[in-house]
């Protein structure tokens, strides 16, 4: 006696969400006990008990080998859970049985060989199902595309990219599952996620919490990761962070909190000294009512990447950006348009210090199975490259995502569960080969302090390149110790300002034209001086044209800044003066320290600045600062400086 199979039918519409192309009135099996073992796995499969119905069908298939249908669920259970692998015997047997019984289970086969990287075995099943008719037109359309995409992934295996994982050791990995890495700018603190089972729960409840850990690069080997404690860590799940190059501004995902917009939110934290603030929900518009997840921040801070399925999406998952406003909220988020985003997900974004290299996981470009990592880079006109896969063994069948590479370009990290590790996923670091590297970055690092007192400074970091006036870094140094830390990108000139109010501004200069290789970082301490009669300012960032007092268009973000100064300071007097090296004439020099001096006074007073509170001076070479026996010593001497020389009370100004 054979079961009827109408059971079977809509039980299939309704669990397996497929169709099938032809109907059919019976169970193929003879066997009534396996029938019946069969209806037995359906039971426990419409009740979501996935490992009783497998126990059911490898019951019913011991008492029919050739039961097709039991074959078939098999498969499709297997299939759903992802577990790719187990879904390809029975998915084998099923077409072996009778290859027109359900077209569909060869297209879910190929697929299957596509995600445990049999590249291969994938391109013969998904040819052969192509040329099905009685396949759906839009199934073996889909079907041609996991043909192209299995083409691209053995190309790629045949084609492999430099690449040596190290794993950096039970100082940070442990048998718990780390991912989420991110790295201050120096590269010397690394933030992560960890991942653990709840106390009081059986280990196969799935009962787990994620917190944060923080480790230290100190004398070439990386300190025990500890946990960063509260306020960042609660008794819920937090992970998916990114900090910022300081190390000081912290945004990261968490999920299922009072004051969510969604099932997980975009958070924020800072640190002062040792101490993080209470984290905050920025709210809408950057957070929203829909998953919102996963940010990176720019090094200039203003720009925040991120993950969400919100209302606009392309796909099931994609990267938005929002720019920071004056008043520190965040506008409305932009979807990074269809170059970047697909039908499917993409996830994990990291925008590089150099603001120009974005990369991210995606399952929806072609690549080796599951998520896999690109990168796009921003052209002259803003617009993002077509992306690029990251390449095989970085990618692989499996899914990798979470990559985040240093300020210098050279050196990559990533979460992975590969074999070899200490267990779950470990966090492990890699030397990017050239093709995939960023803009390399150094960084300048050291502490602000008041320069009579010794007193630590909280104080405002500008860095501009001085060829197109835009802002490539804003950051302040720590309130409690002074400390600053900052990214300087190579290949750049770059004009750094320090200022805080009541305070001379300093100024620097860093030309790193023409690099573009990791430039050695900076590390200096900065003593501000109080505003004070008789202090001065060397204007290291104002330029003119050889042997002219023609201001050059670099020299506008230096003179911002003193125009910035002087409208903050209304009650100040100042002295600019104009120095000059001493190659020429003594006359010839004087005459053009003078019109030096004169062009940066007019500049401020054309600017609205009163002309009575500033005089100008020329000295030629008759106050050197350094030796005129070399190019280095000259070029220090060829300066222009401004120099108090009376203050006011605010009162007397008004």
């Amino acid at each position: 006696m054979r079961i009827a199979f109408l059971i079977f039918i809509s039980t299939w519409f309704v669990l397996a969400g497929t169709a099938w192309s032809q109907t059919h009135d019976e169970l193929t099996t003879e066997s009534r006990r396996a029938a019946r073992t069969y209806l037995l796995a359906e039971e426990a499969y419409r009740a979501f008990d996935h490992q009783e119905a497998i126990r059911q069908l490898k019951r019913a298939i011991g008492m029919d080998a050739d039961f097709i249908e039991a074959h078939l669920l098999m498969a499709e259970i297997y299939f759903s859970e992802e577990n790719y692998a187990e879904s390809i015997a029975p998915y084998q047997k099923v077409a072996s049985l009778d290859p027109l019984f359900y077209p569909p289970a060869k297209y879910s086969l190929g697929i299957a060989m596509y995600r445990t990287g049999n590249y291969e075995k994938a391109i013969d099943v998904m040819e052969r199902f192509t040329r099905m008719e009685s396949a759906s037109k839009a199934l073996r359309d889909r079907g041609r595309d996991y043909l192209m995409r299995s083409q691209f992934a053995l190309d790629a295996k045949k084609n492999p990219v430099p690449f040596e994982p190290e794993n950096p050791g039970r100082a940070i990995n442990s048998e718990h599952a780390e991912y989420s890495p991110a790295l201050t700018a120096d590269e010397k603190t690394l933030i992560f996620t960890r991942k653990k089972p709840r106390e009081g729960y059986p280990a196969d409840y799935g009962a787990y919490y994620e917190d944060f850990y923080i480790s230290y690069f100190q004398d070439g080997v990386w300190t025990k990761a500890e946990n960063l404690g509260p306020p960042l860590n609660t008794s819920g799940n937090e992970g998916a962070q990114t900090i910022t190059a300081d190390g000081r501004h912290l945004y990261f995902t968490a999920c299922n909190r009072p004051d969510g917009l969604g099932s997980c939110d975009i958070y924020y934290a800072m640190r002062e000294g040792d101490t993080w603030s209470v984290p905050v929900n920025p709210g809408p518009p950057l957070n929203s009512s829909a998953w919102d997840s996963q940010p990176s921040v720019s090094a200039d801070g203003n720009t925040i990447y991120f993950a969400s399925g919100r209302e606009g999406s392309k796909g099931h998952m994609d990267i938005w950006k929002a720019k920071k406003n004056a008043d520190g909220s965040w506008n409305k988020p932009e979807n990074l348009g269809p170059l970047i985003n697909t039908i499917g997900s993409e996830l994990s974004p990291f925008i590089h210090h150099d603001n120009q290299t974005l990369y991210f996981a995606s399952d929806g470009h072609p690549g080796m199975g599951g998520l896999d990592i690109f990168y796009s880079r921003r052209d002259d006109s803003g617009r993002w490259t077509e992306p690029v896969n990251m390449g095989y063994p970085i990618n692989t069948h499996g899914d990798e995502f979470s990559l985040i590479v240093g300020a210098s370009g050279q050196w990559a990290w990533f979460a992975s569960d590969k074999e070899g590790g200490y267990g779950g996923s470990d966090l492990y670091t890699f030397e990017l080969y050239p093709d995939a590297r960023p803009e390399p970055h150094t960084y300048m690092k050291g502490i602000v302090t008041d320069a009579r007192t010794n007193t630590p400074l909280s104080a405002r970091f500008t860095i501009v390149n001085v060829n197109d006036d835009r802002m490539v870094t804003g950051a302040s140094s720590d309130p409690v110790d002074g400390s600053f830390l900052v990214a300087l990108p190579a290949g750049q000139d770059l004009a750094l300002n320090v200022s805080k109010e009541g305070y001379l501004f300093f100024s620097e200069h860093f030309s790193y034209a023409g690099l573009r290789t990791i430039a050695e970082p900076y590390l200096r301490n900065i003593p501000l001086q109080p505003v004070a009669e008789g202090q001065a300012v060397v204007l290291r960032n104002i330029f003119f044209e050889t042997d002219s007092h023609r201001l050059r268009e670099s020299s506008r973000a230096e003179l911002a800044e003193l125009l910035r100064f002087m409208q903050e300071n209304p009650g100040i007097h100042i002295e600019i003066s104009g120095h000059t090296d001493s190659t020429g004439s003594f006359d010839y020099n004087m005459v053009l320290s003078e019109k030096r001096a004169m062009s940066v006074r007019d500049y401020l007073t054309g600017r609205g600045i009163s002309k009575d509170r500033i005089s100008y001076m020329g000295f030629a070479d008759t106050r050197p600062i350094d030796t005129n026996e070399t190019e280095e010593g000259r070029a220090n001497n060829r300066r222009t400086e401004f120099r108090v020389m009376r203050t006011e009370k605010e009162q007397d100004v008004e």
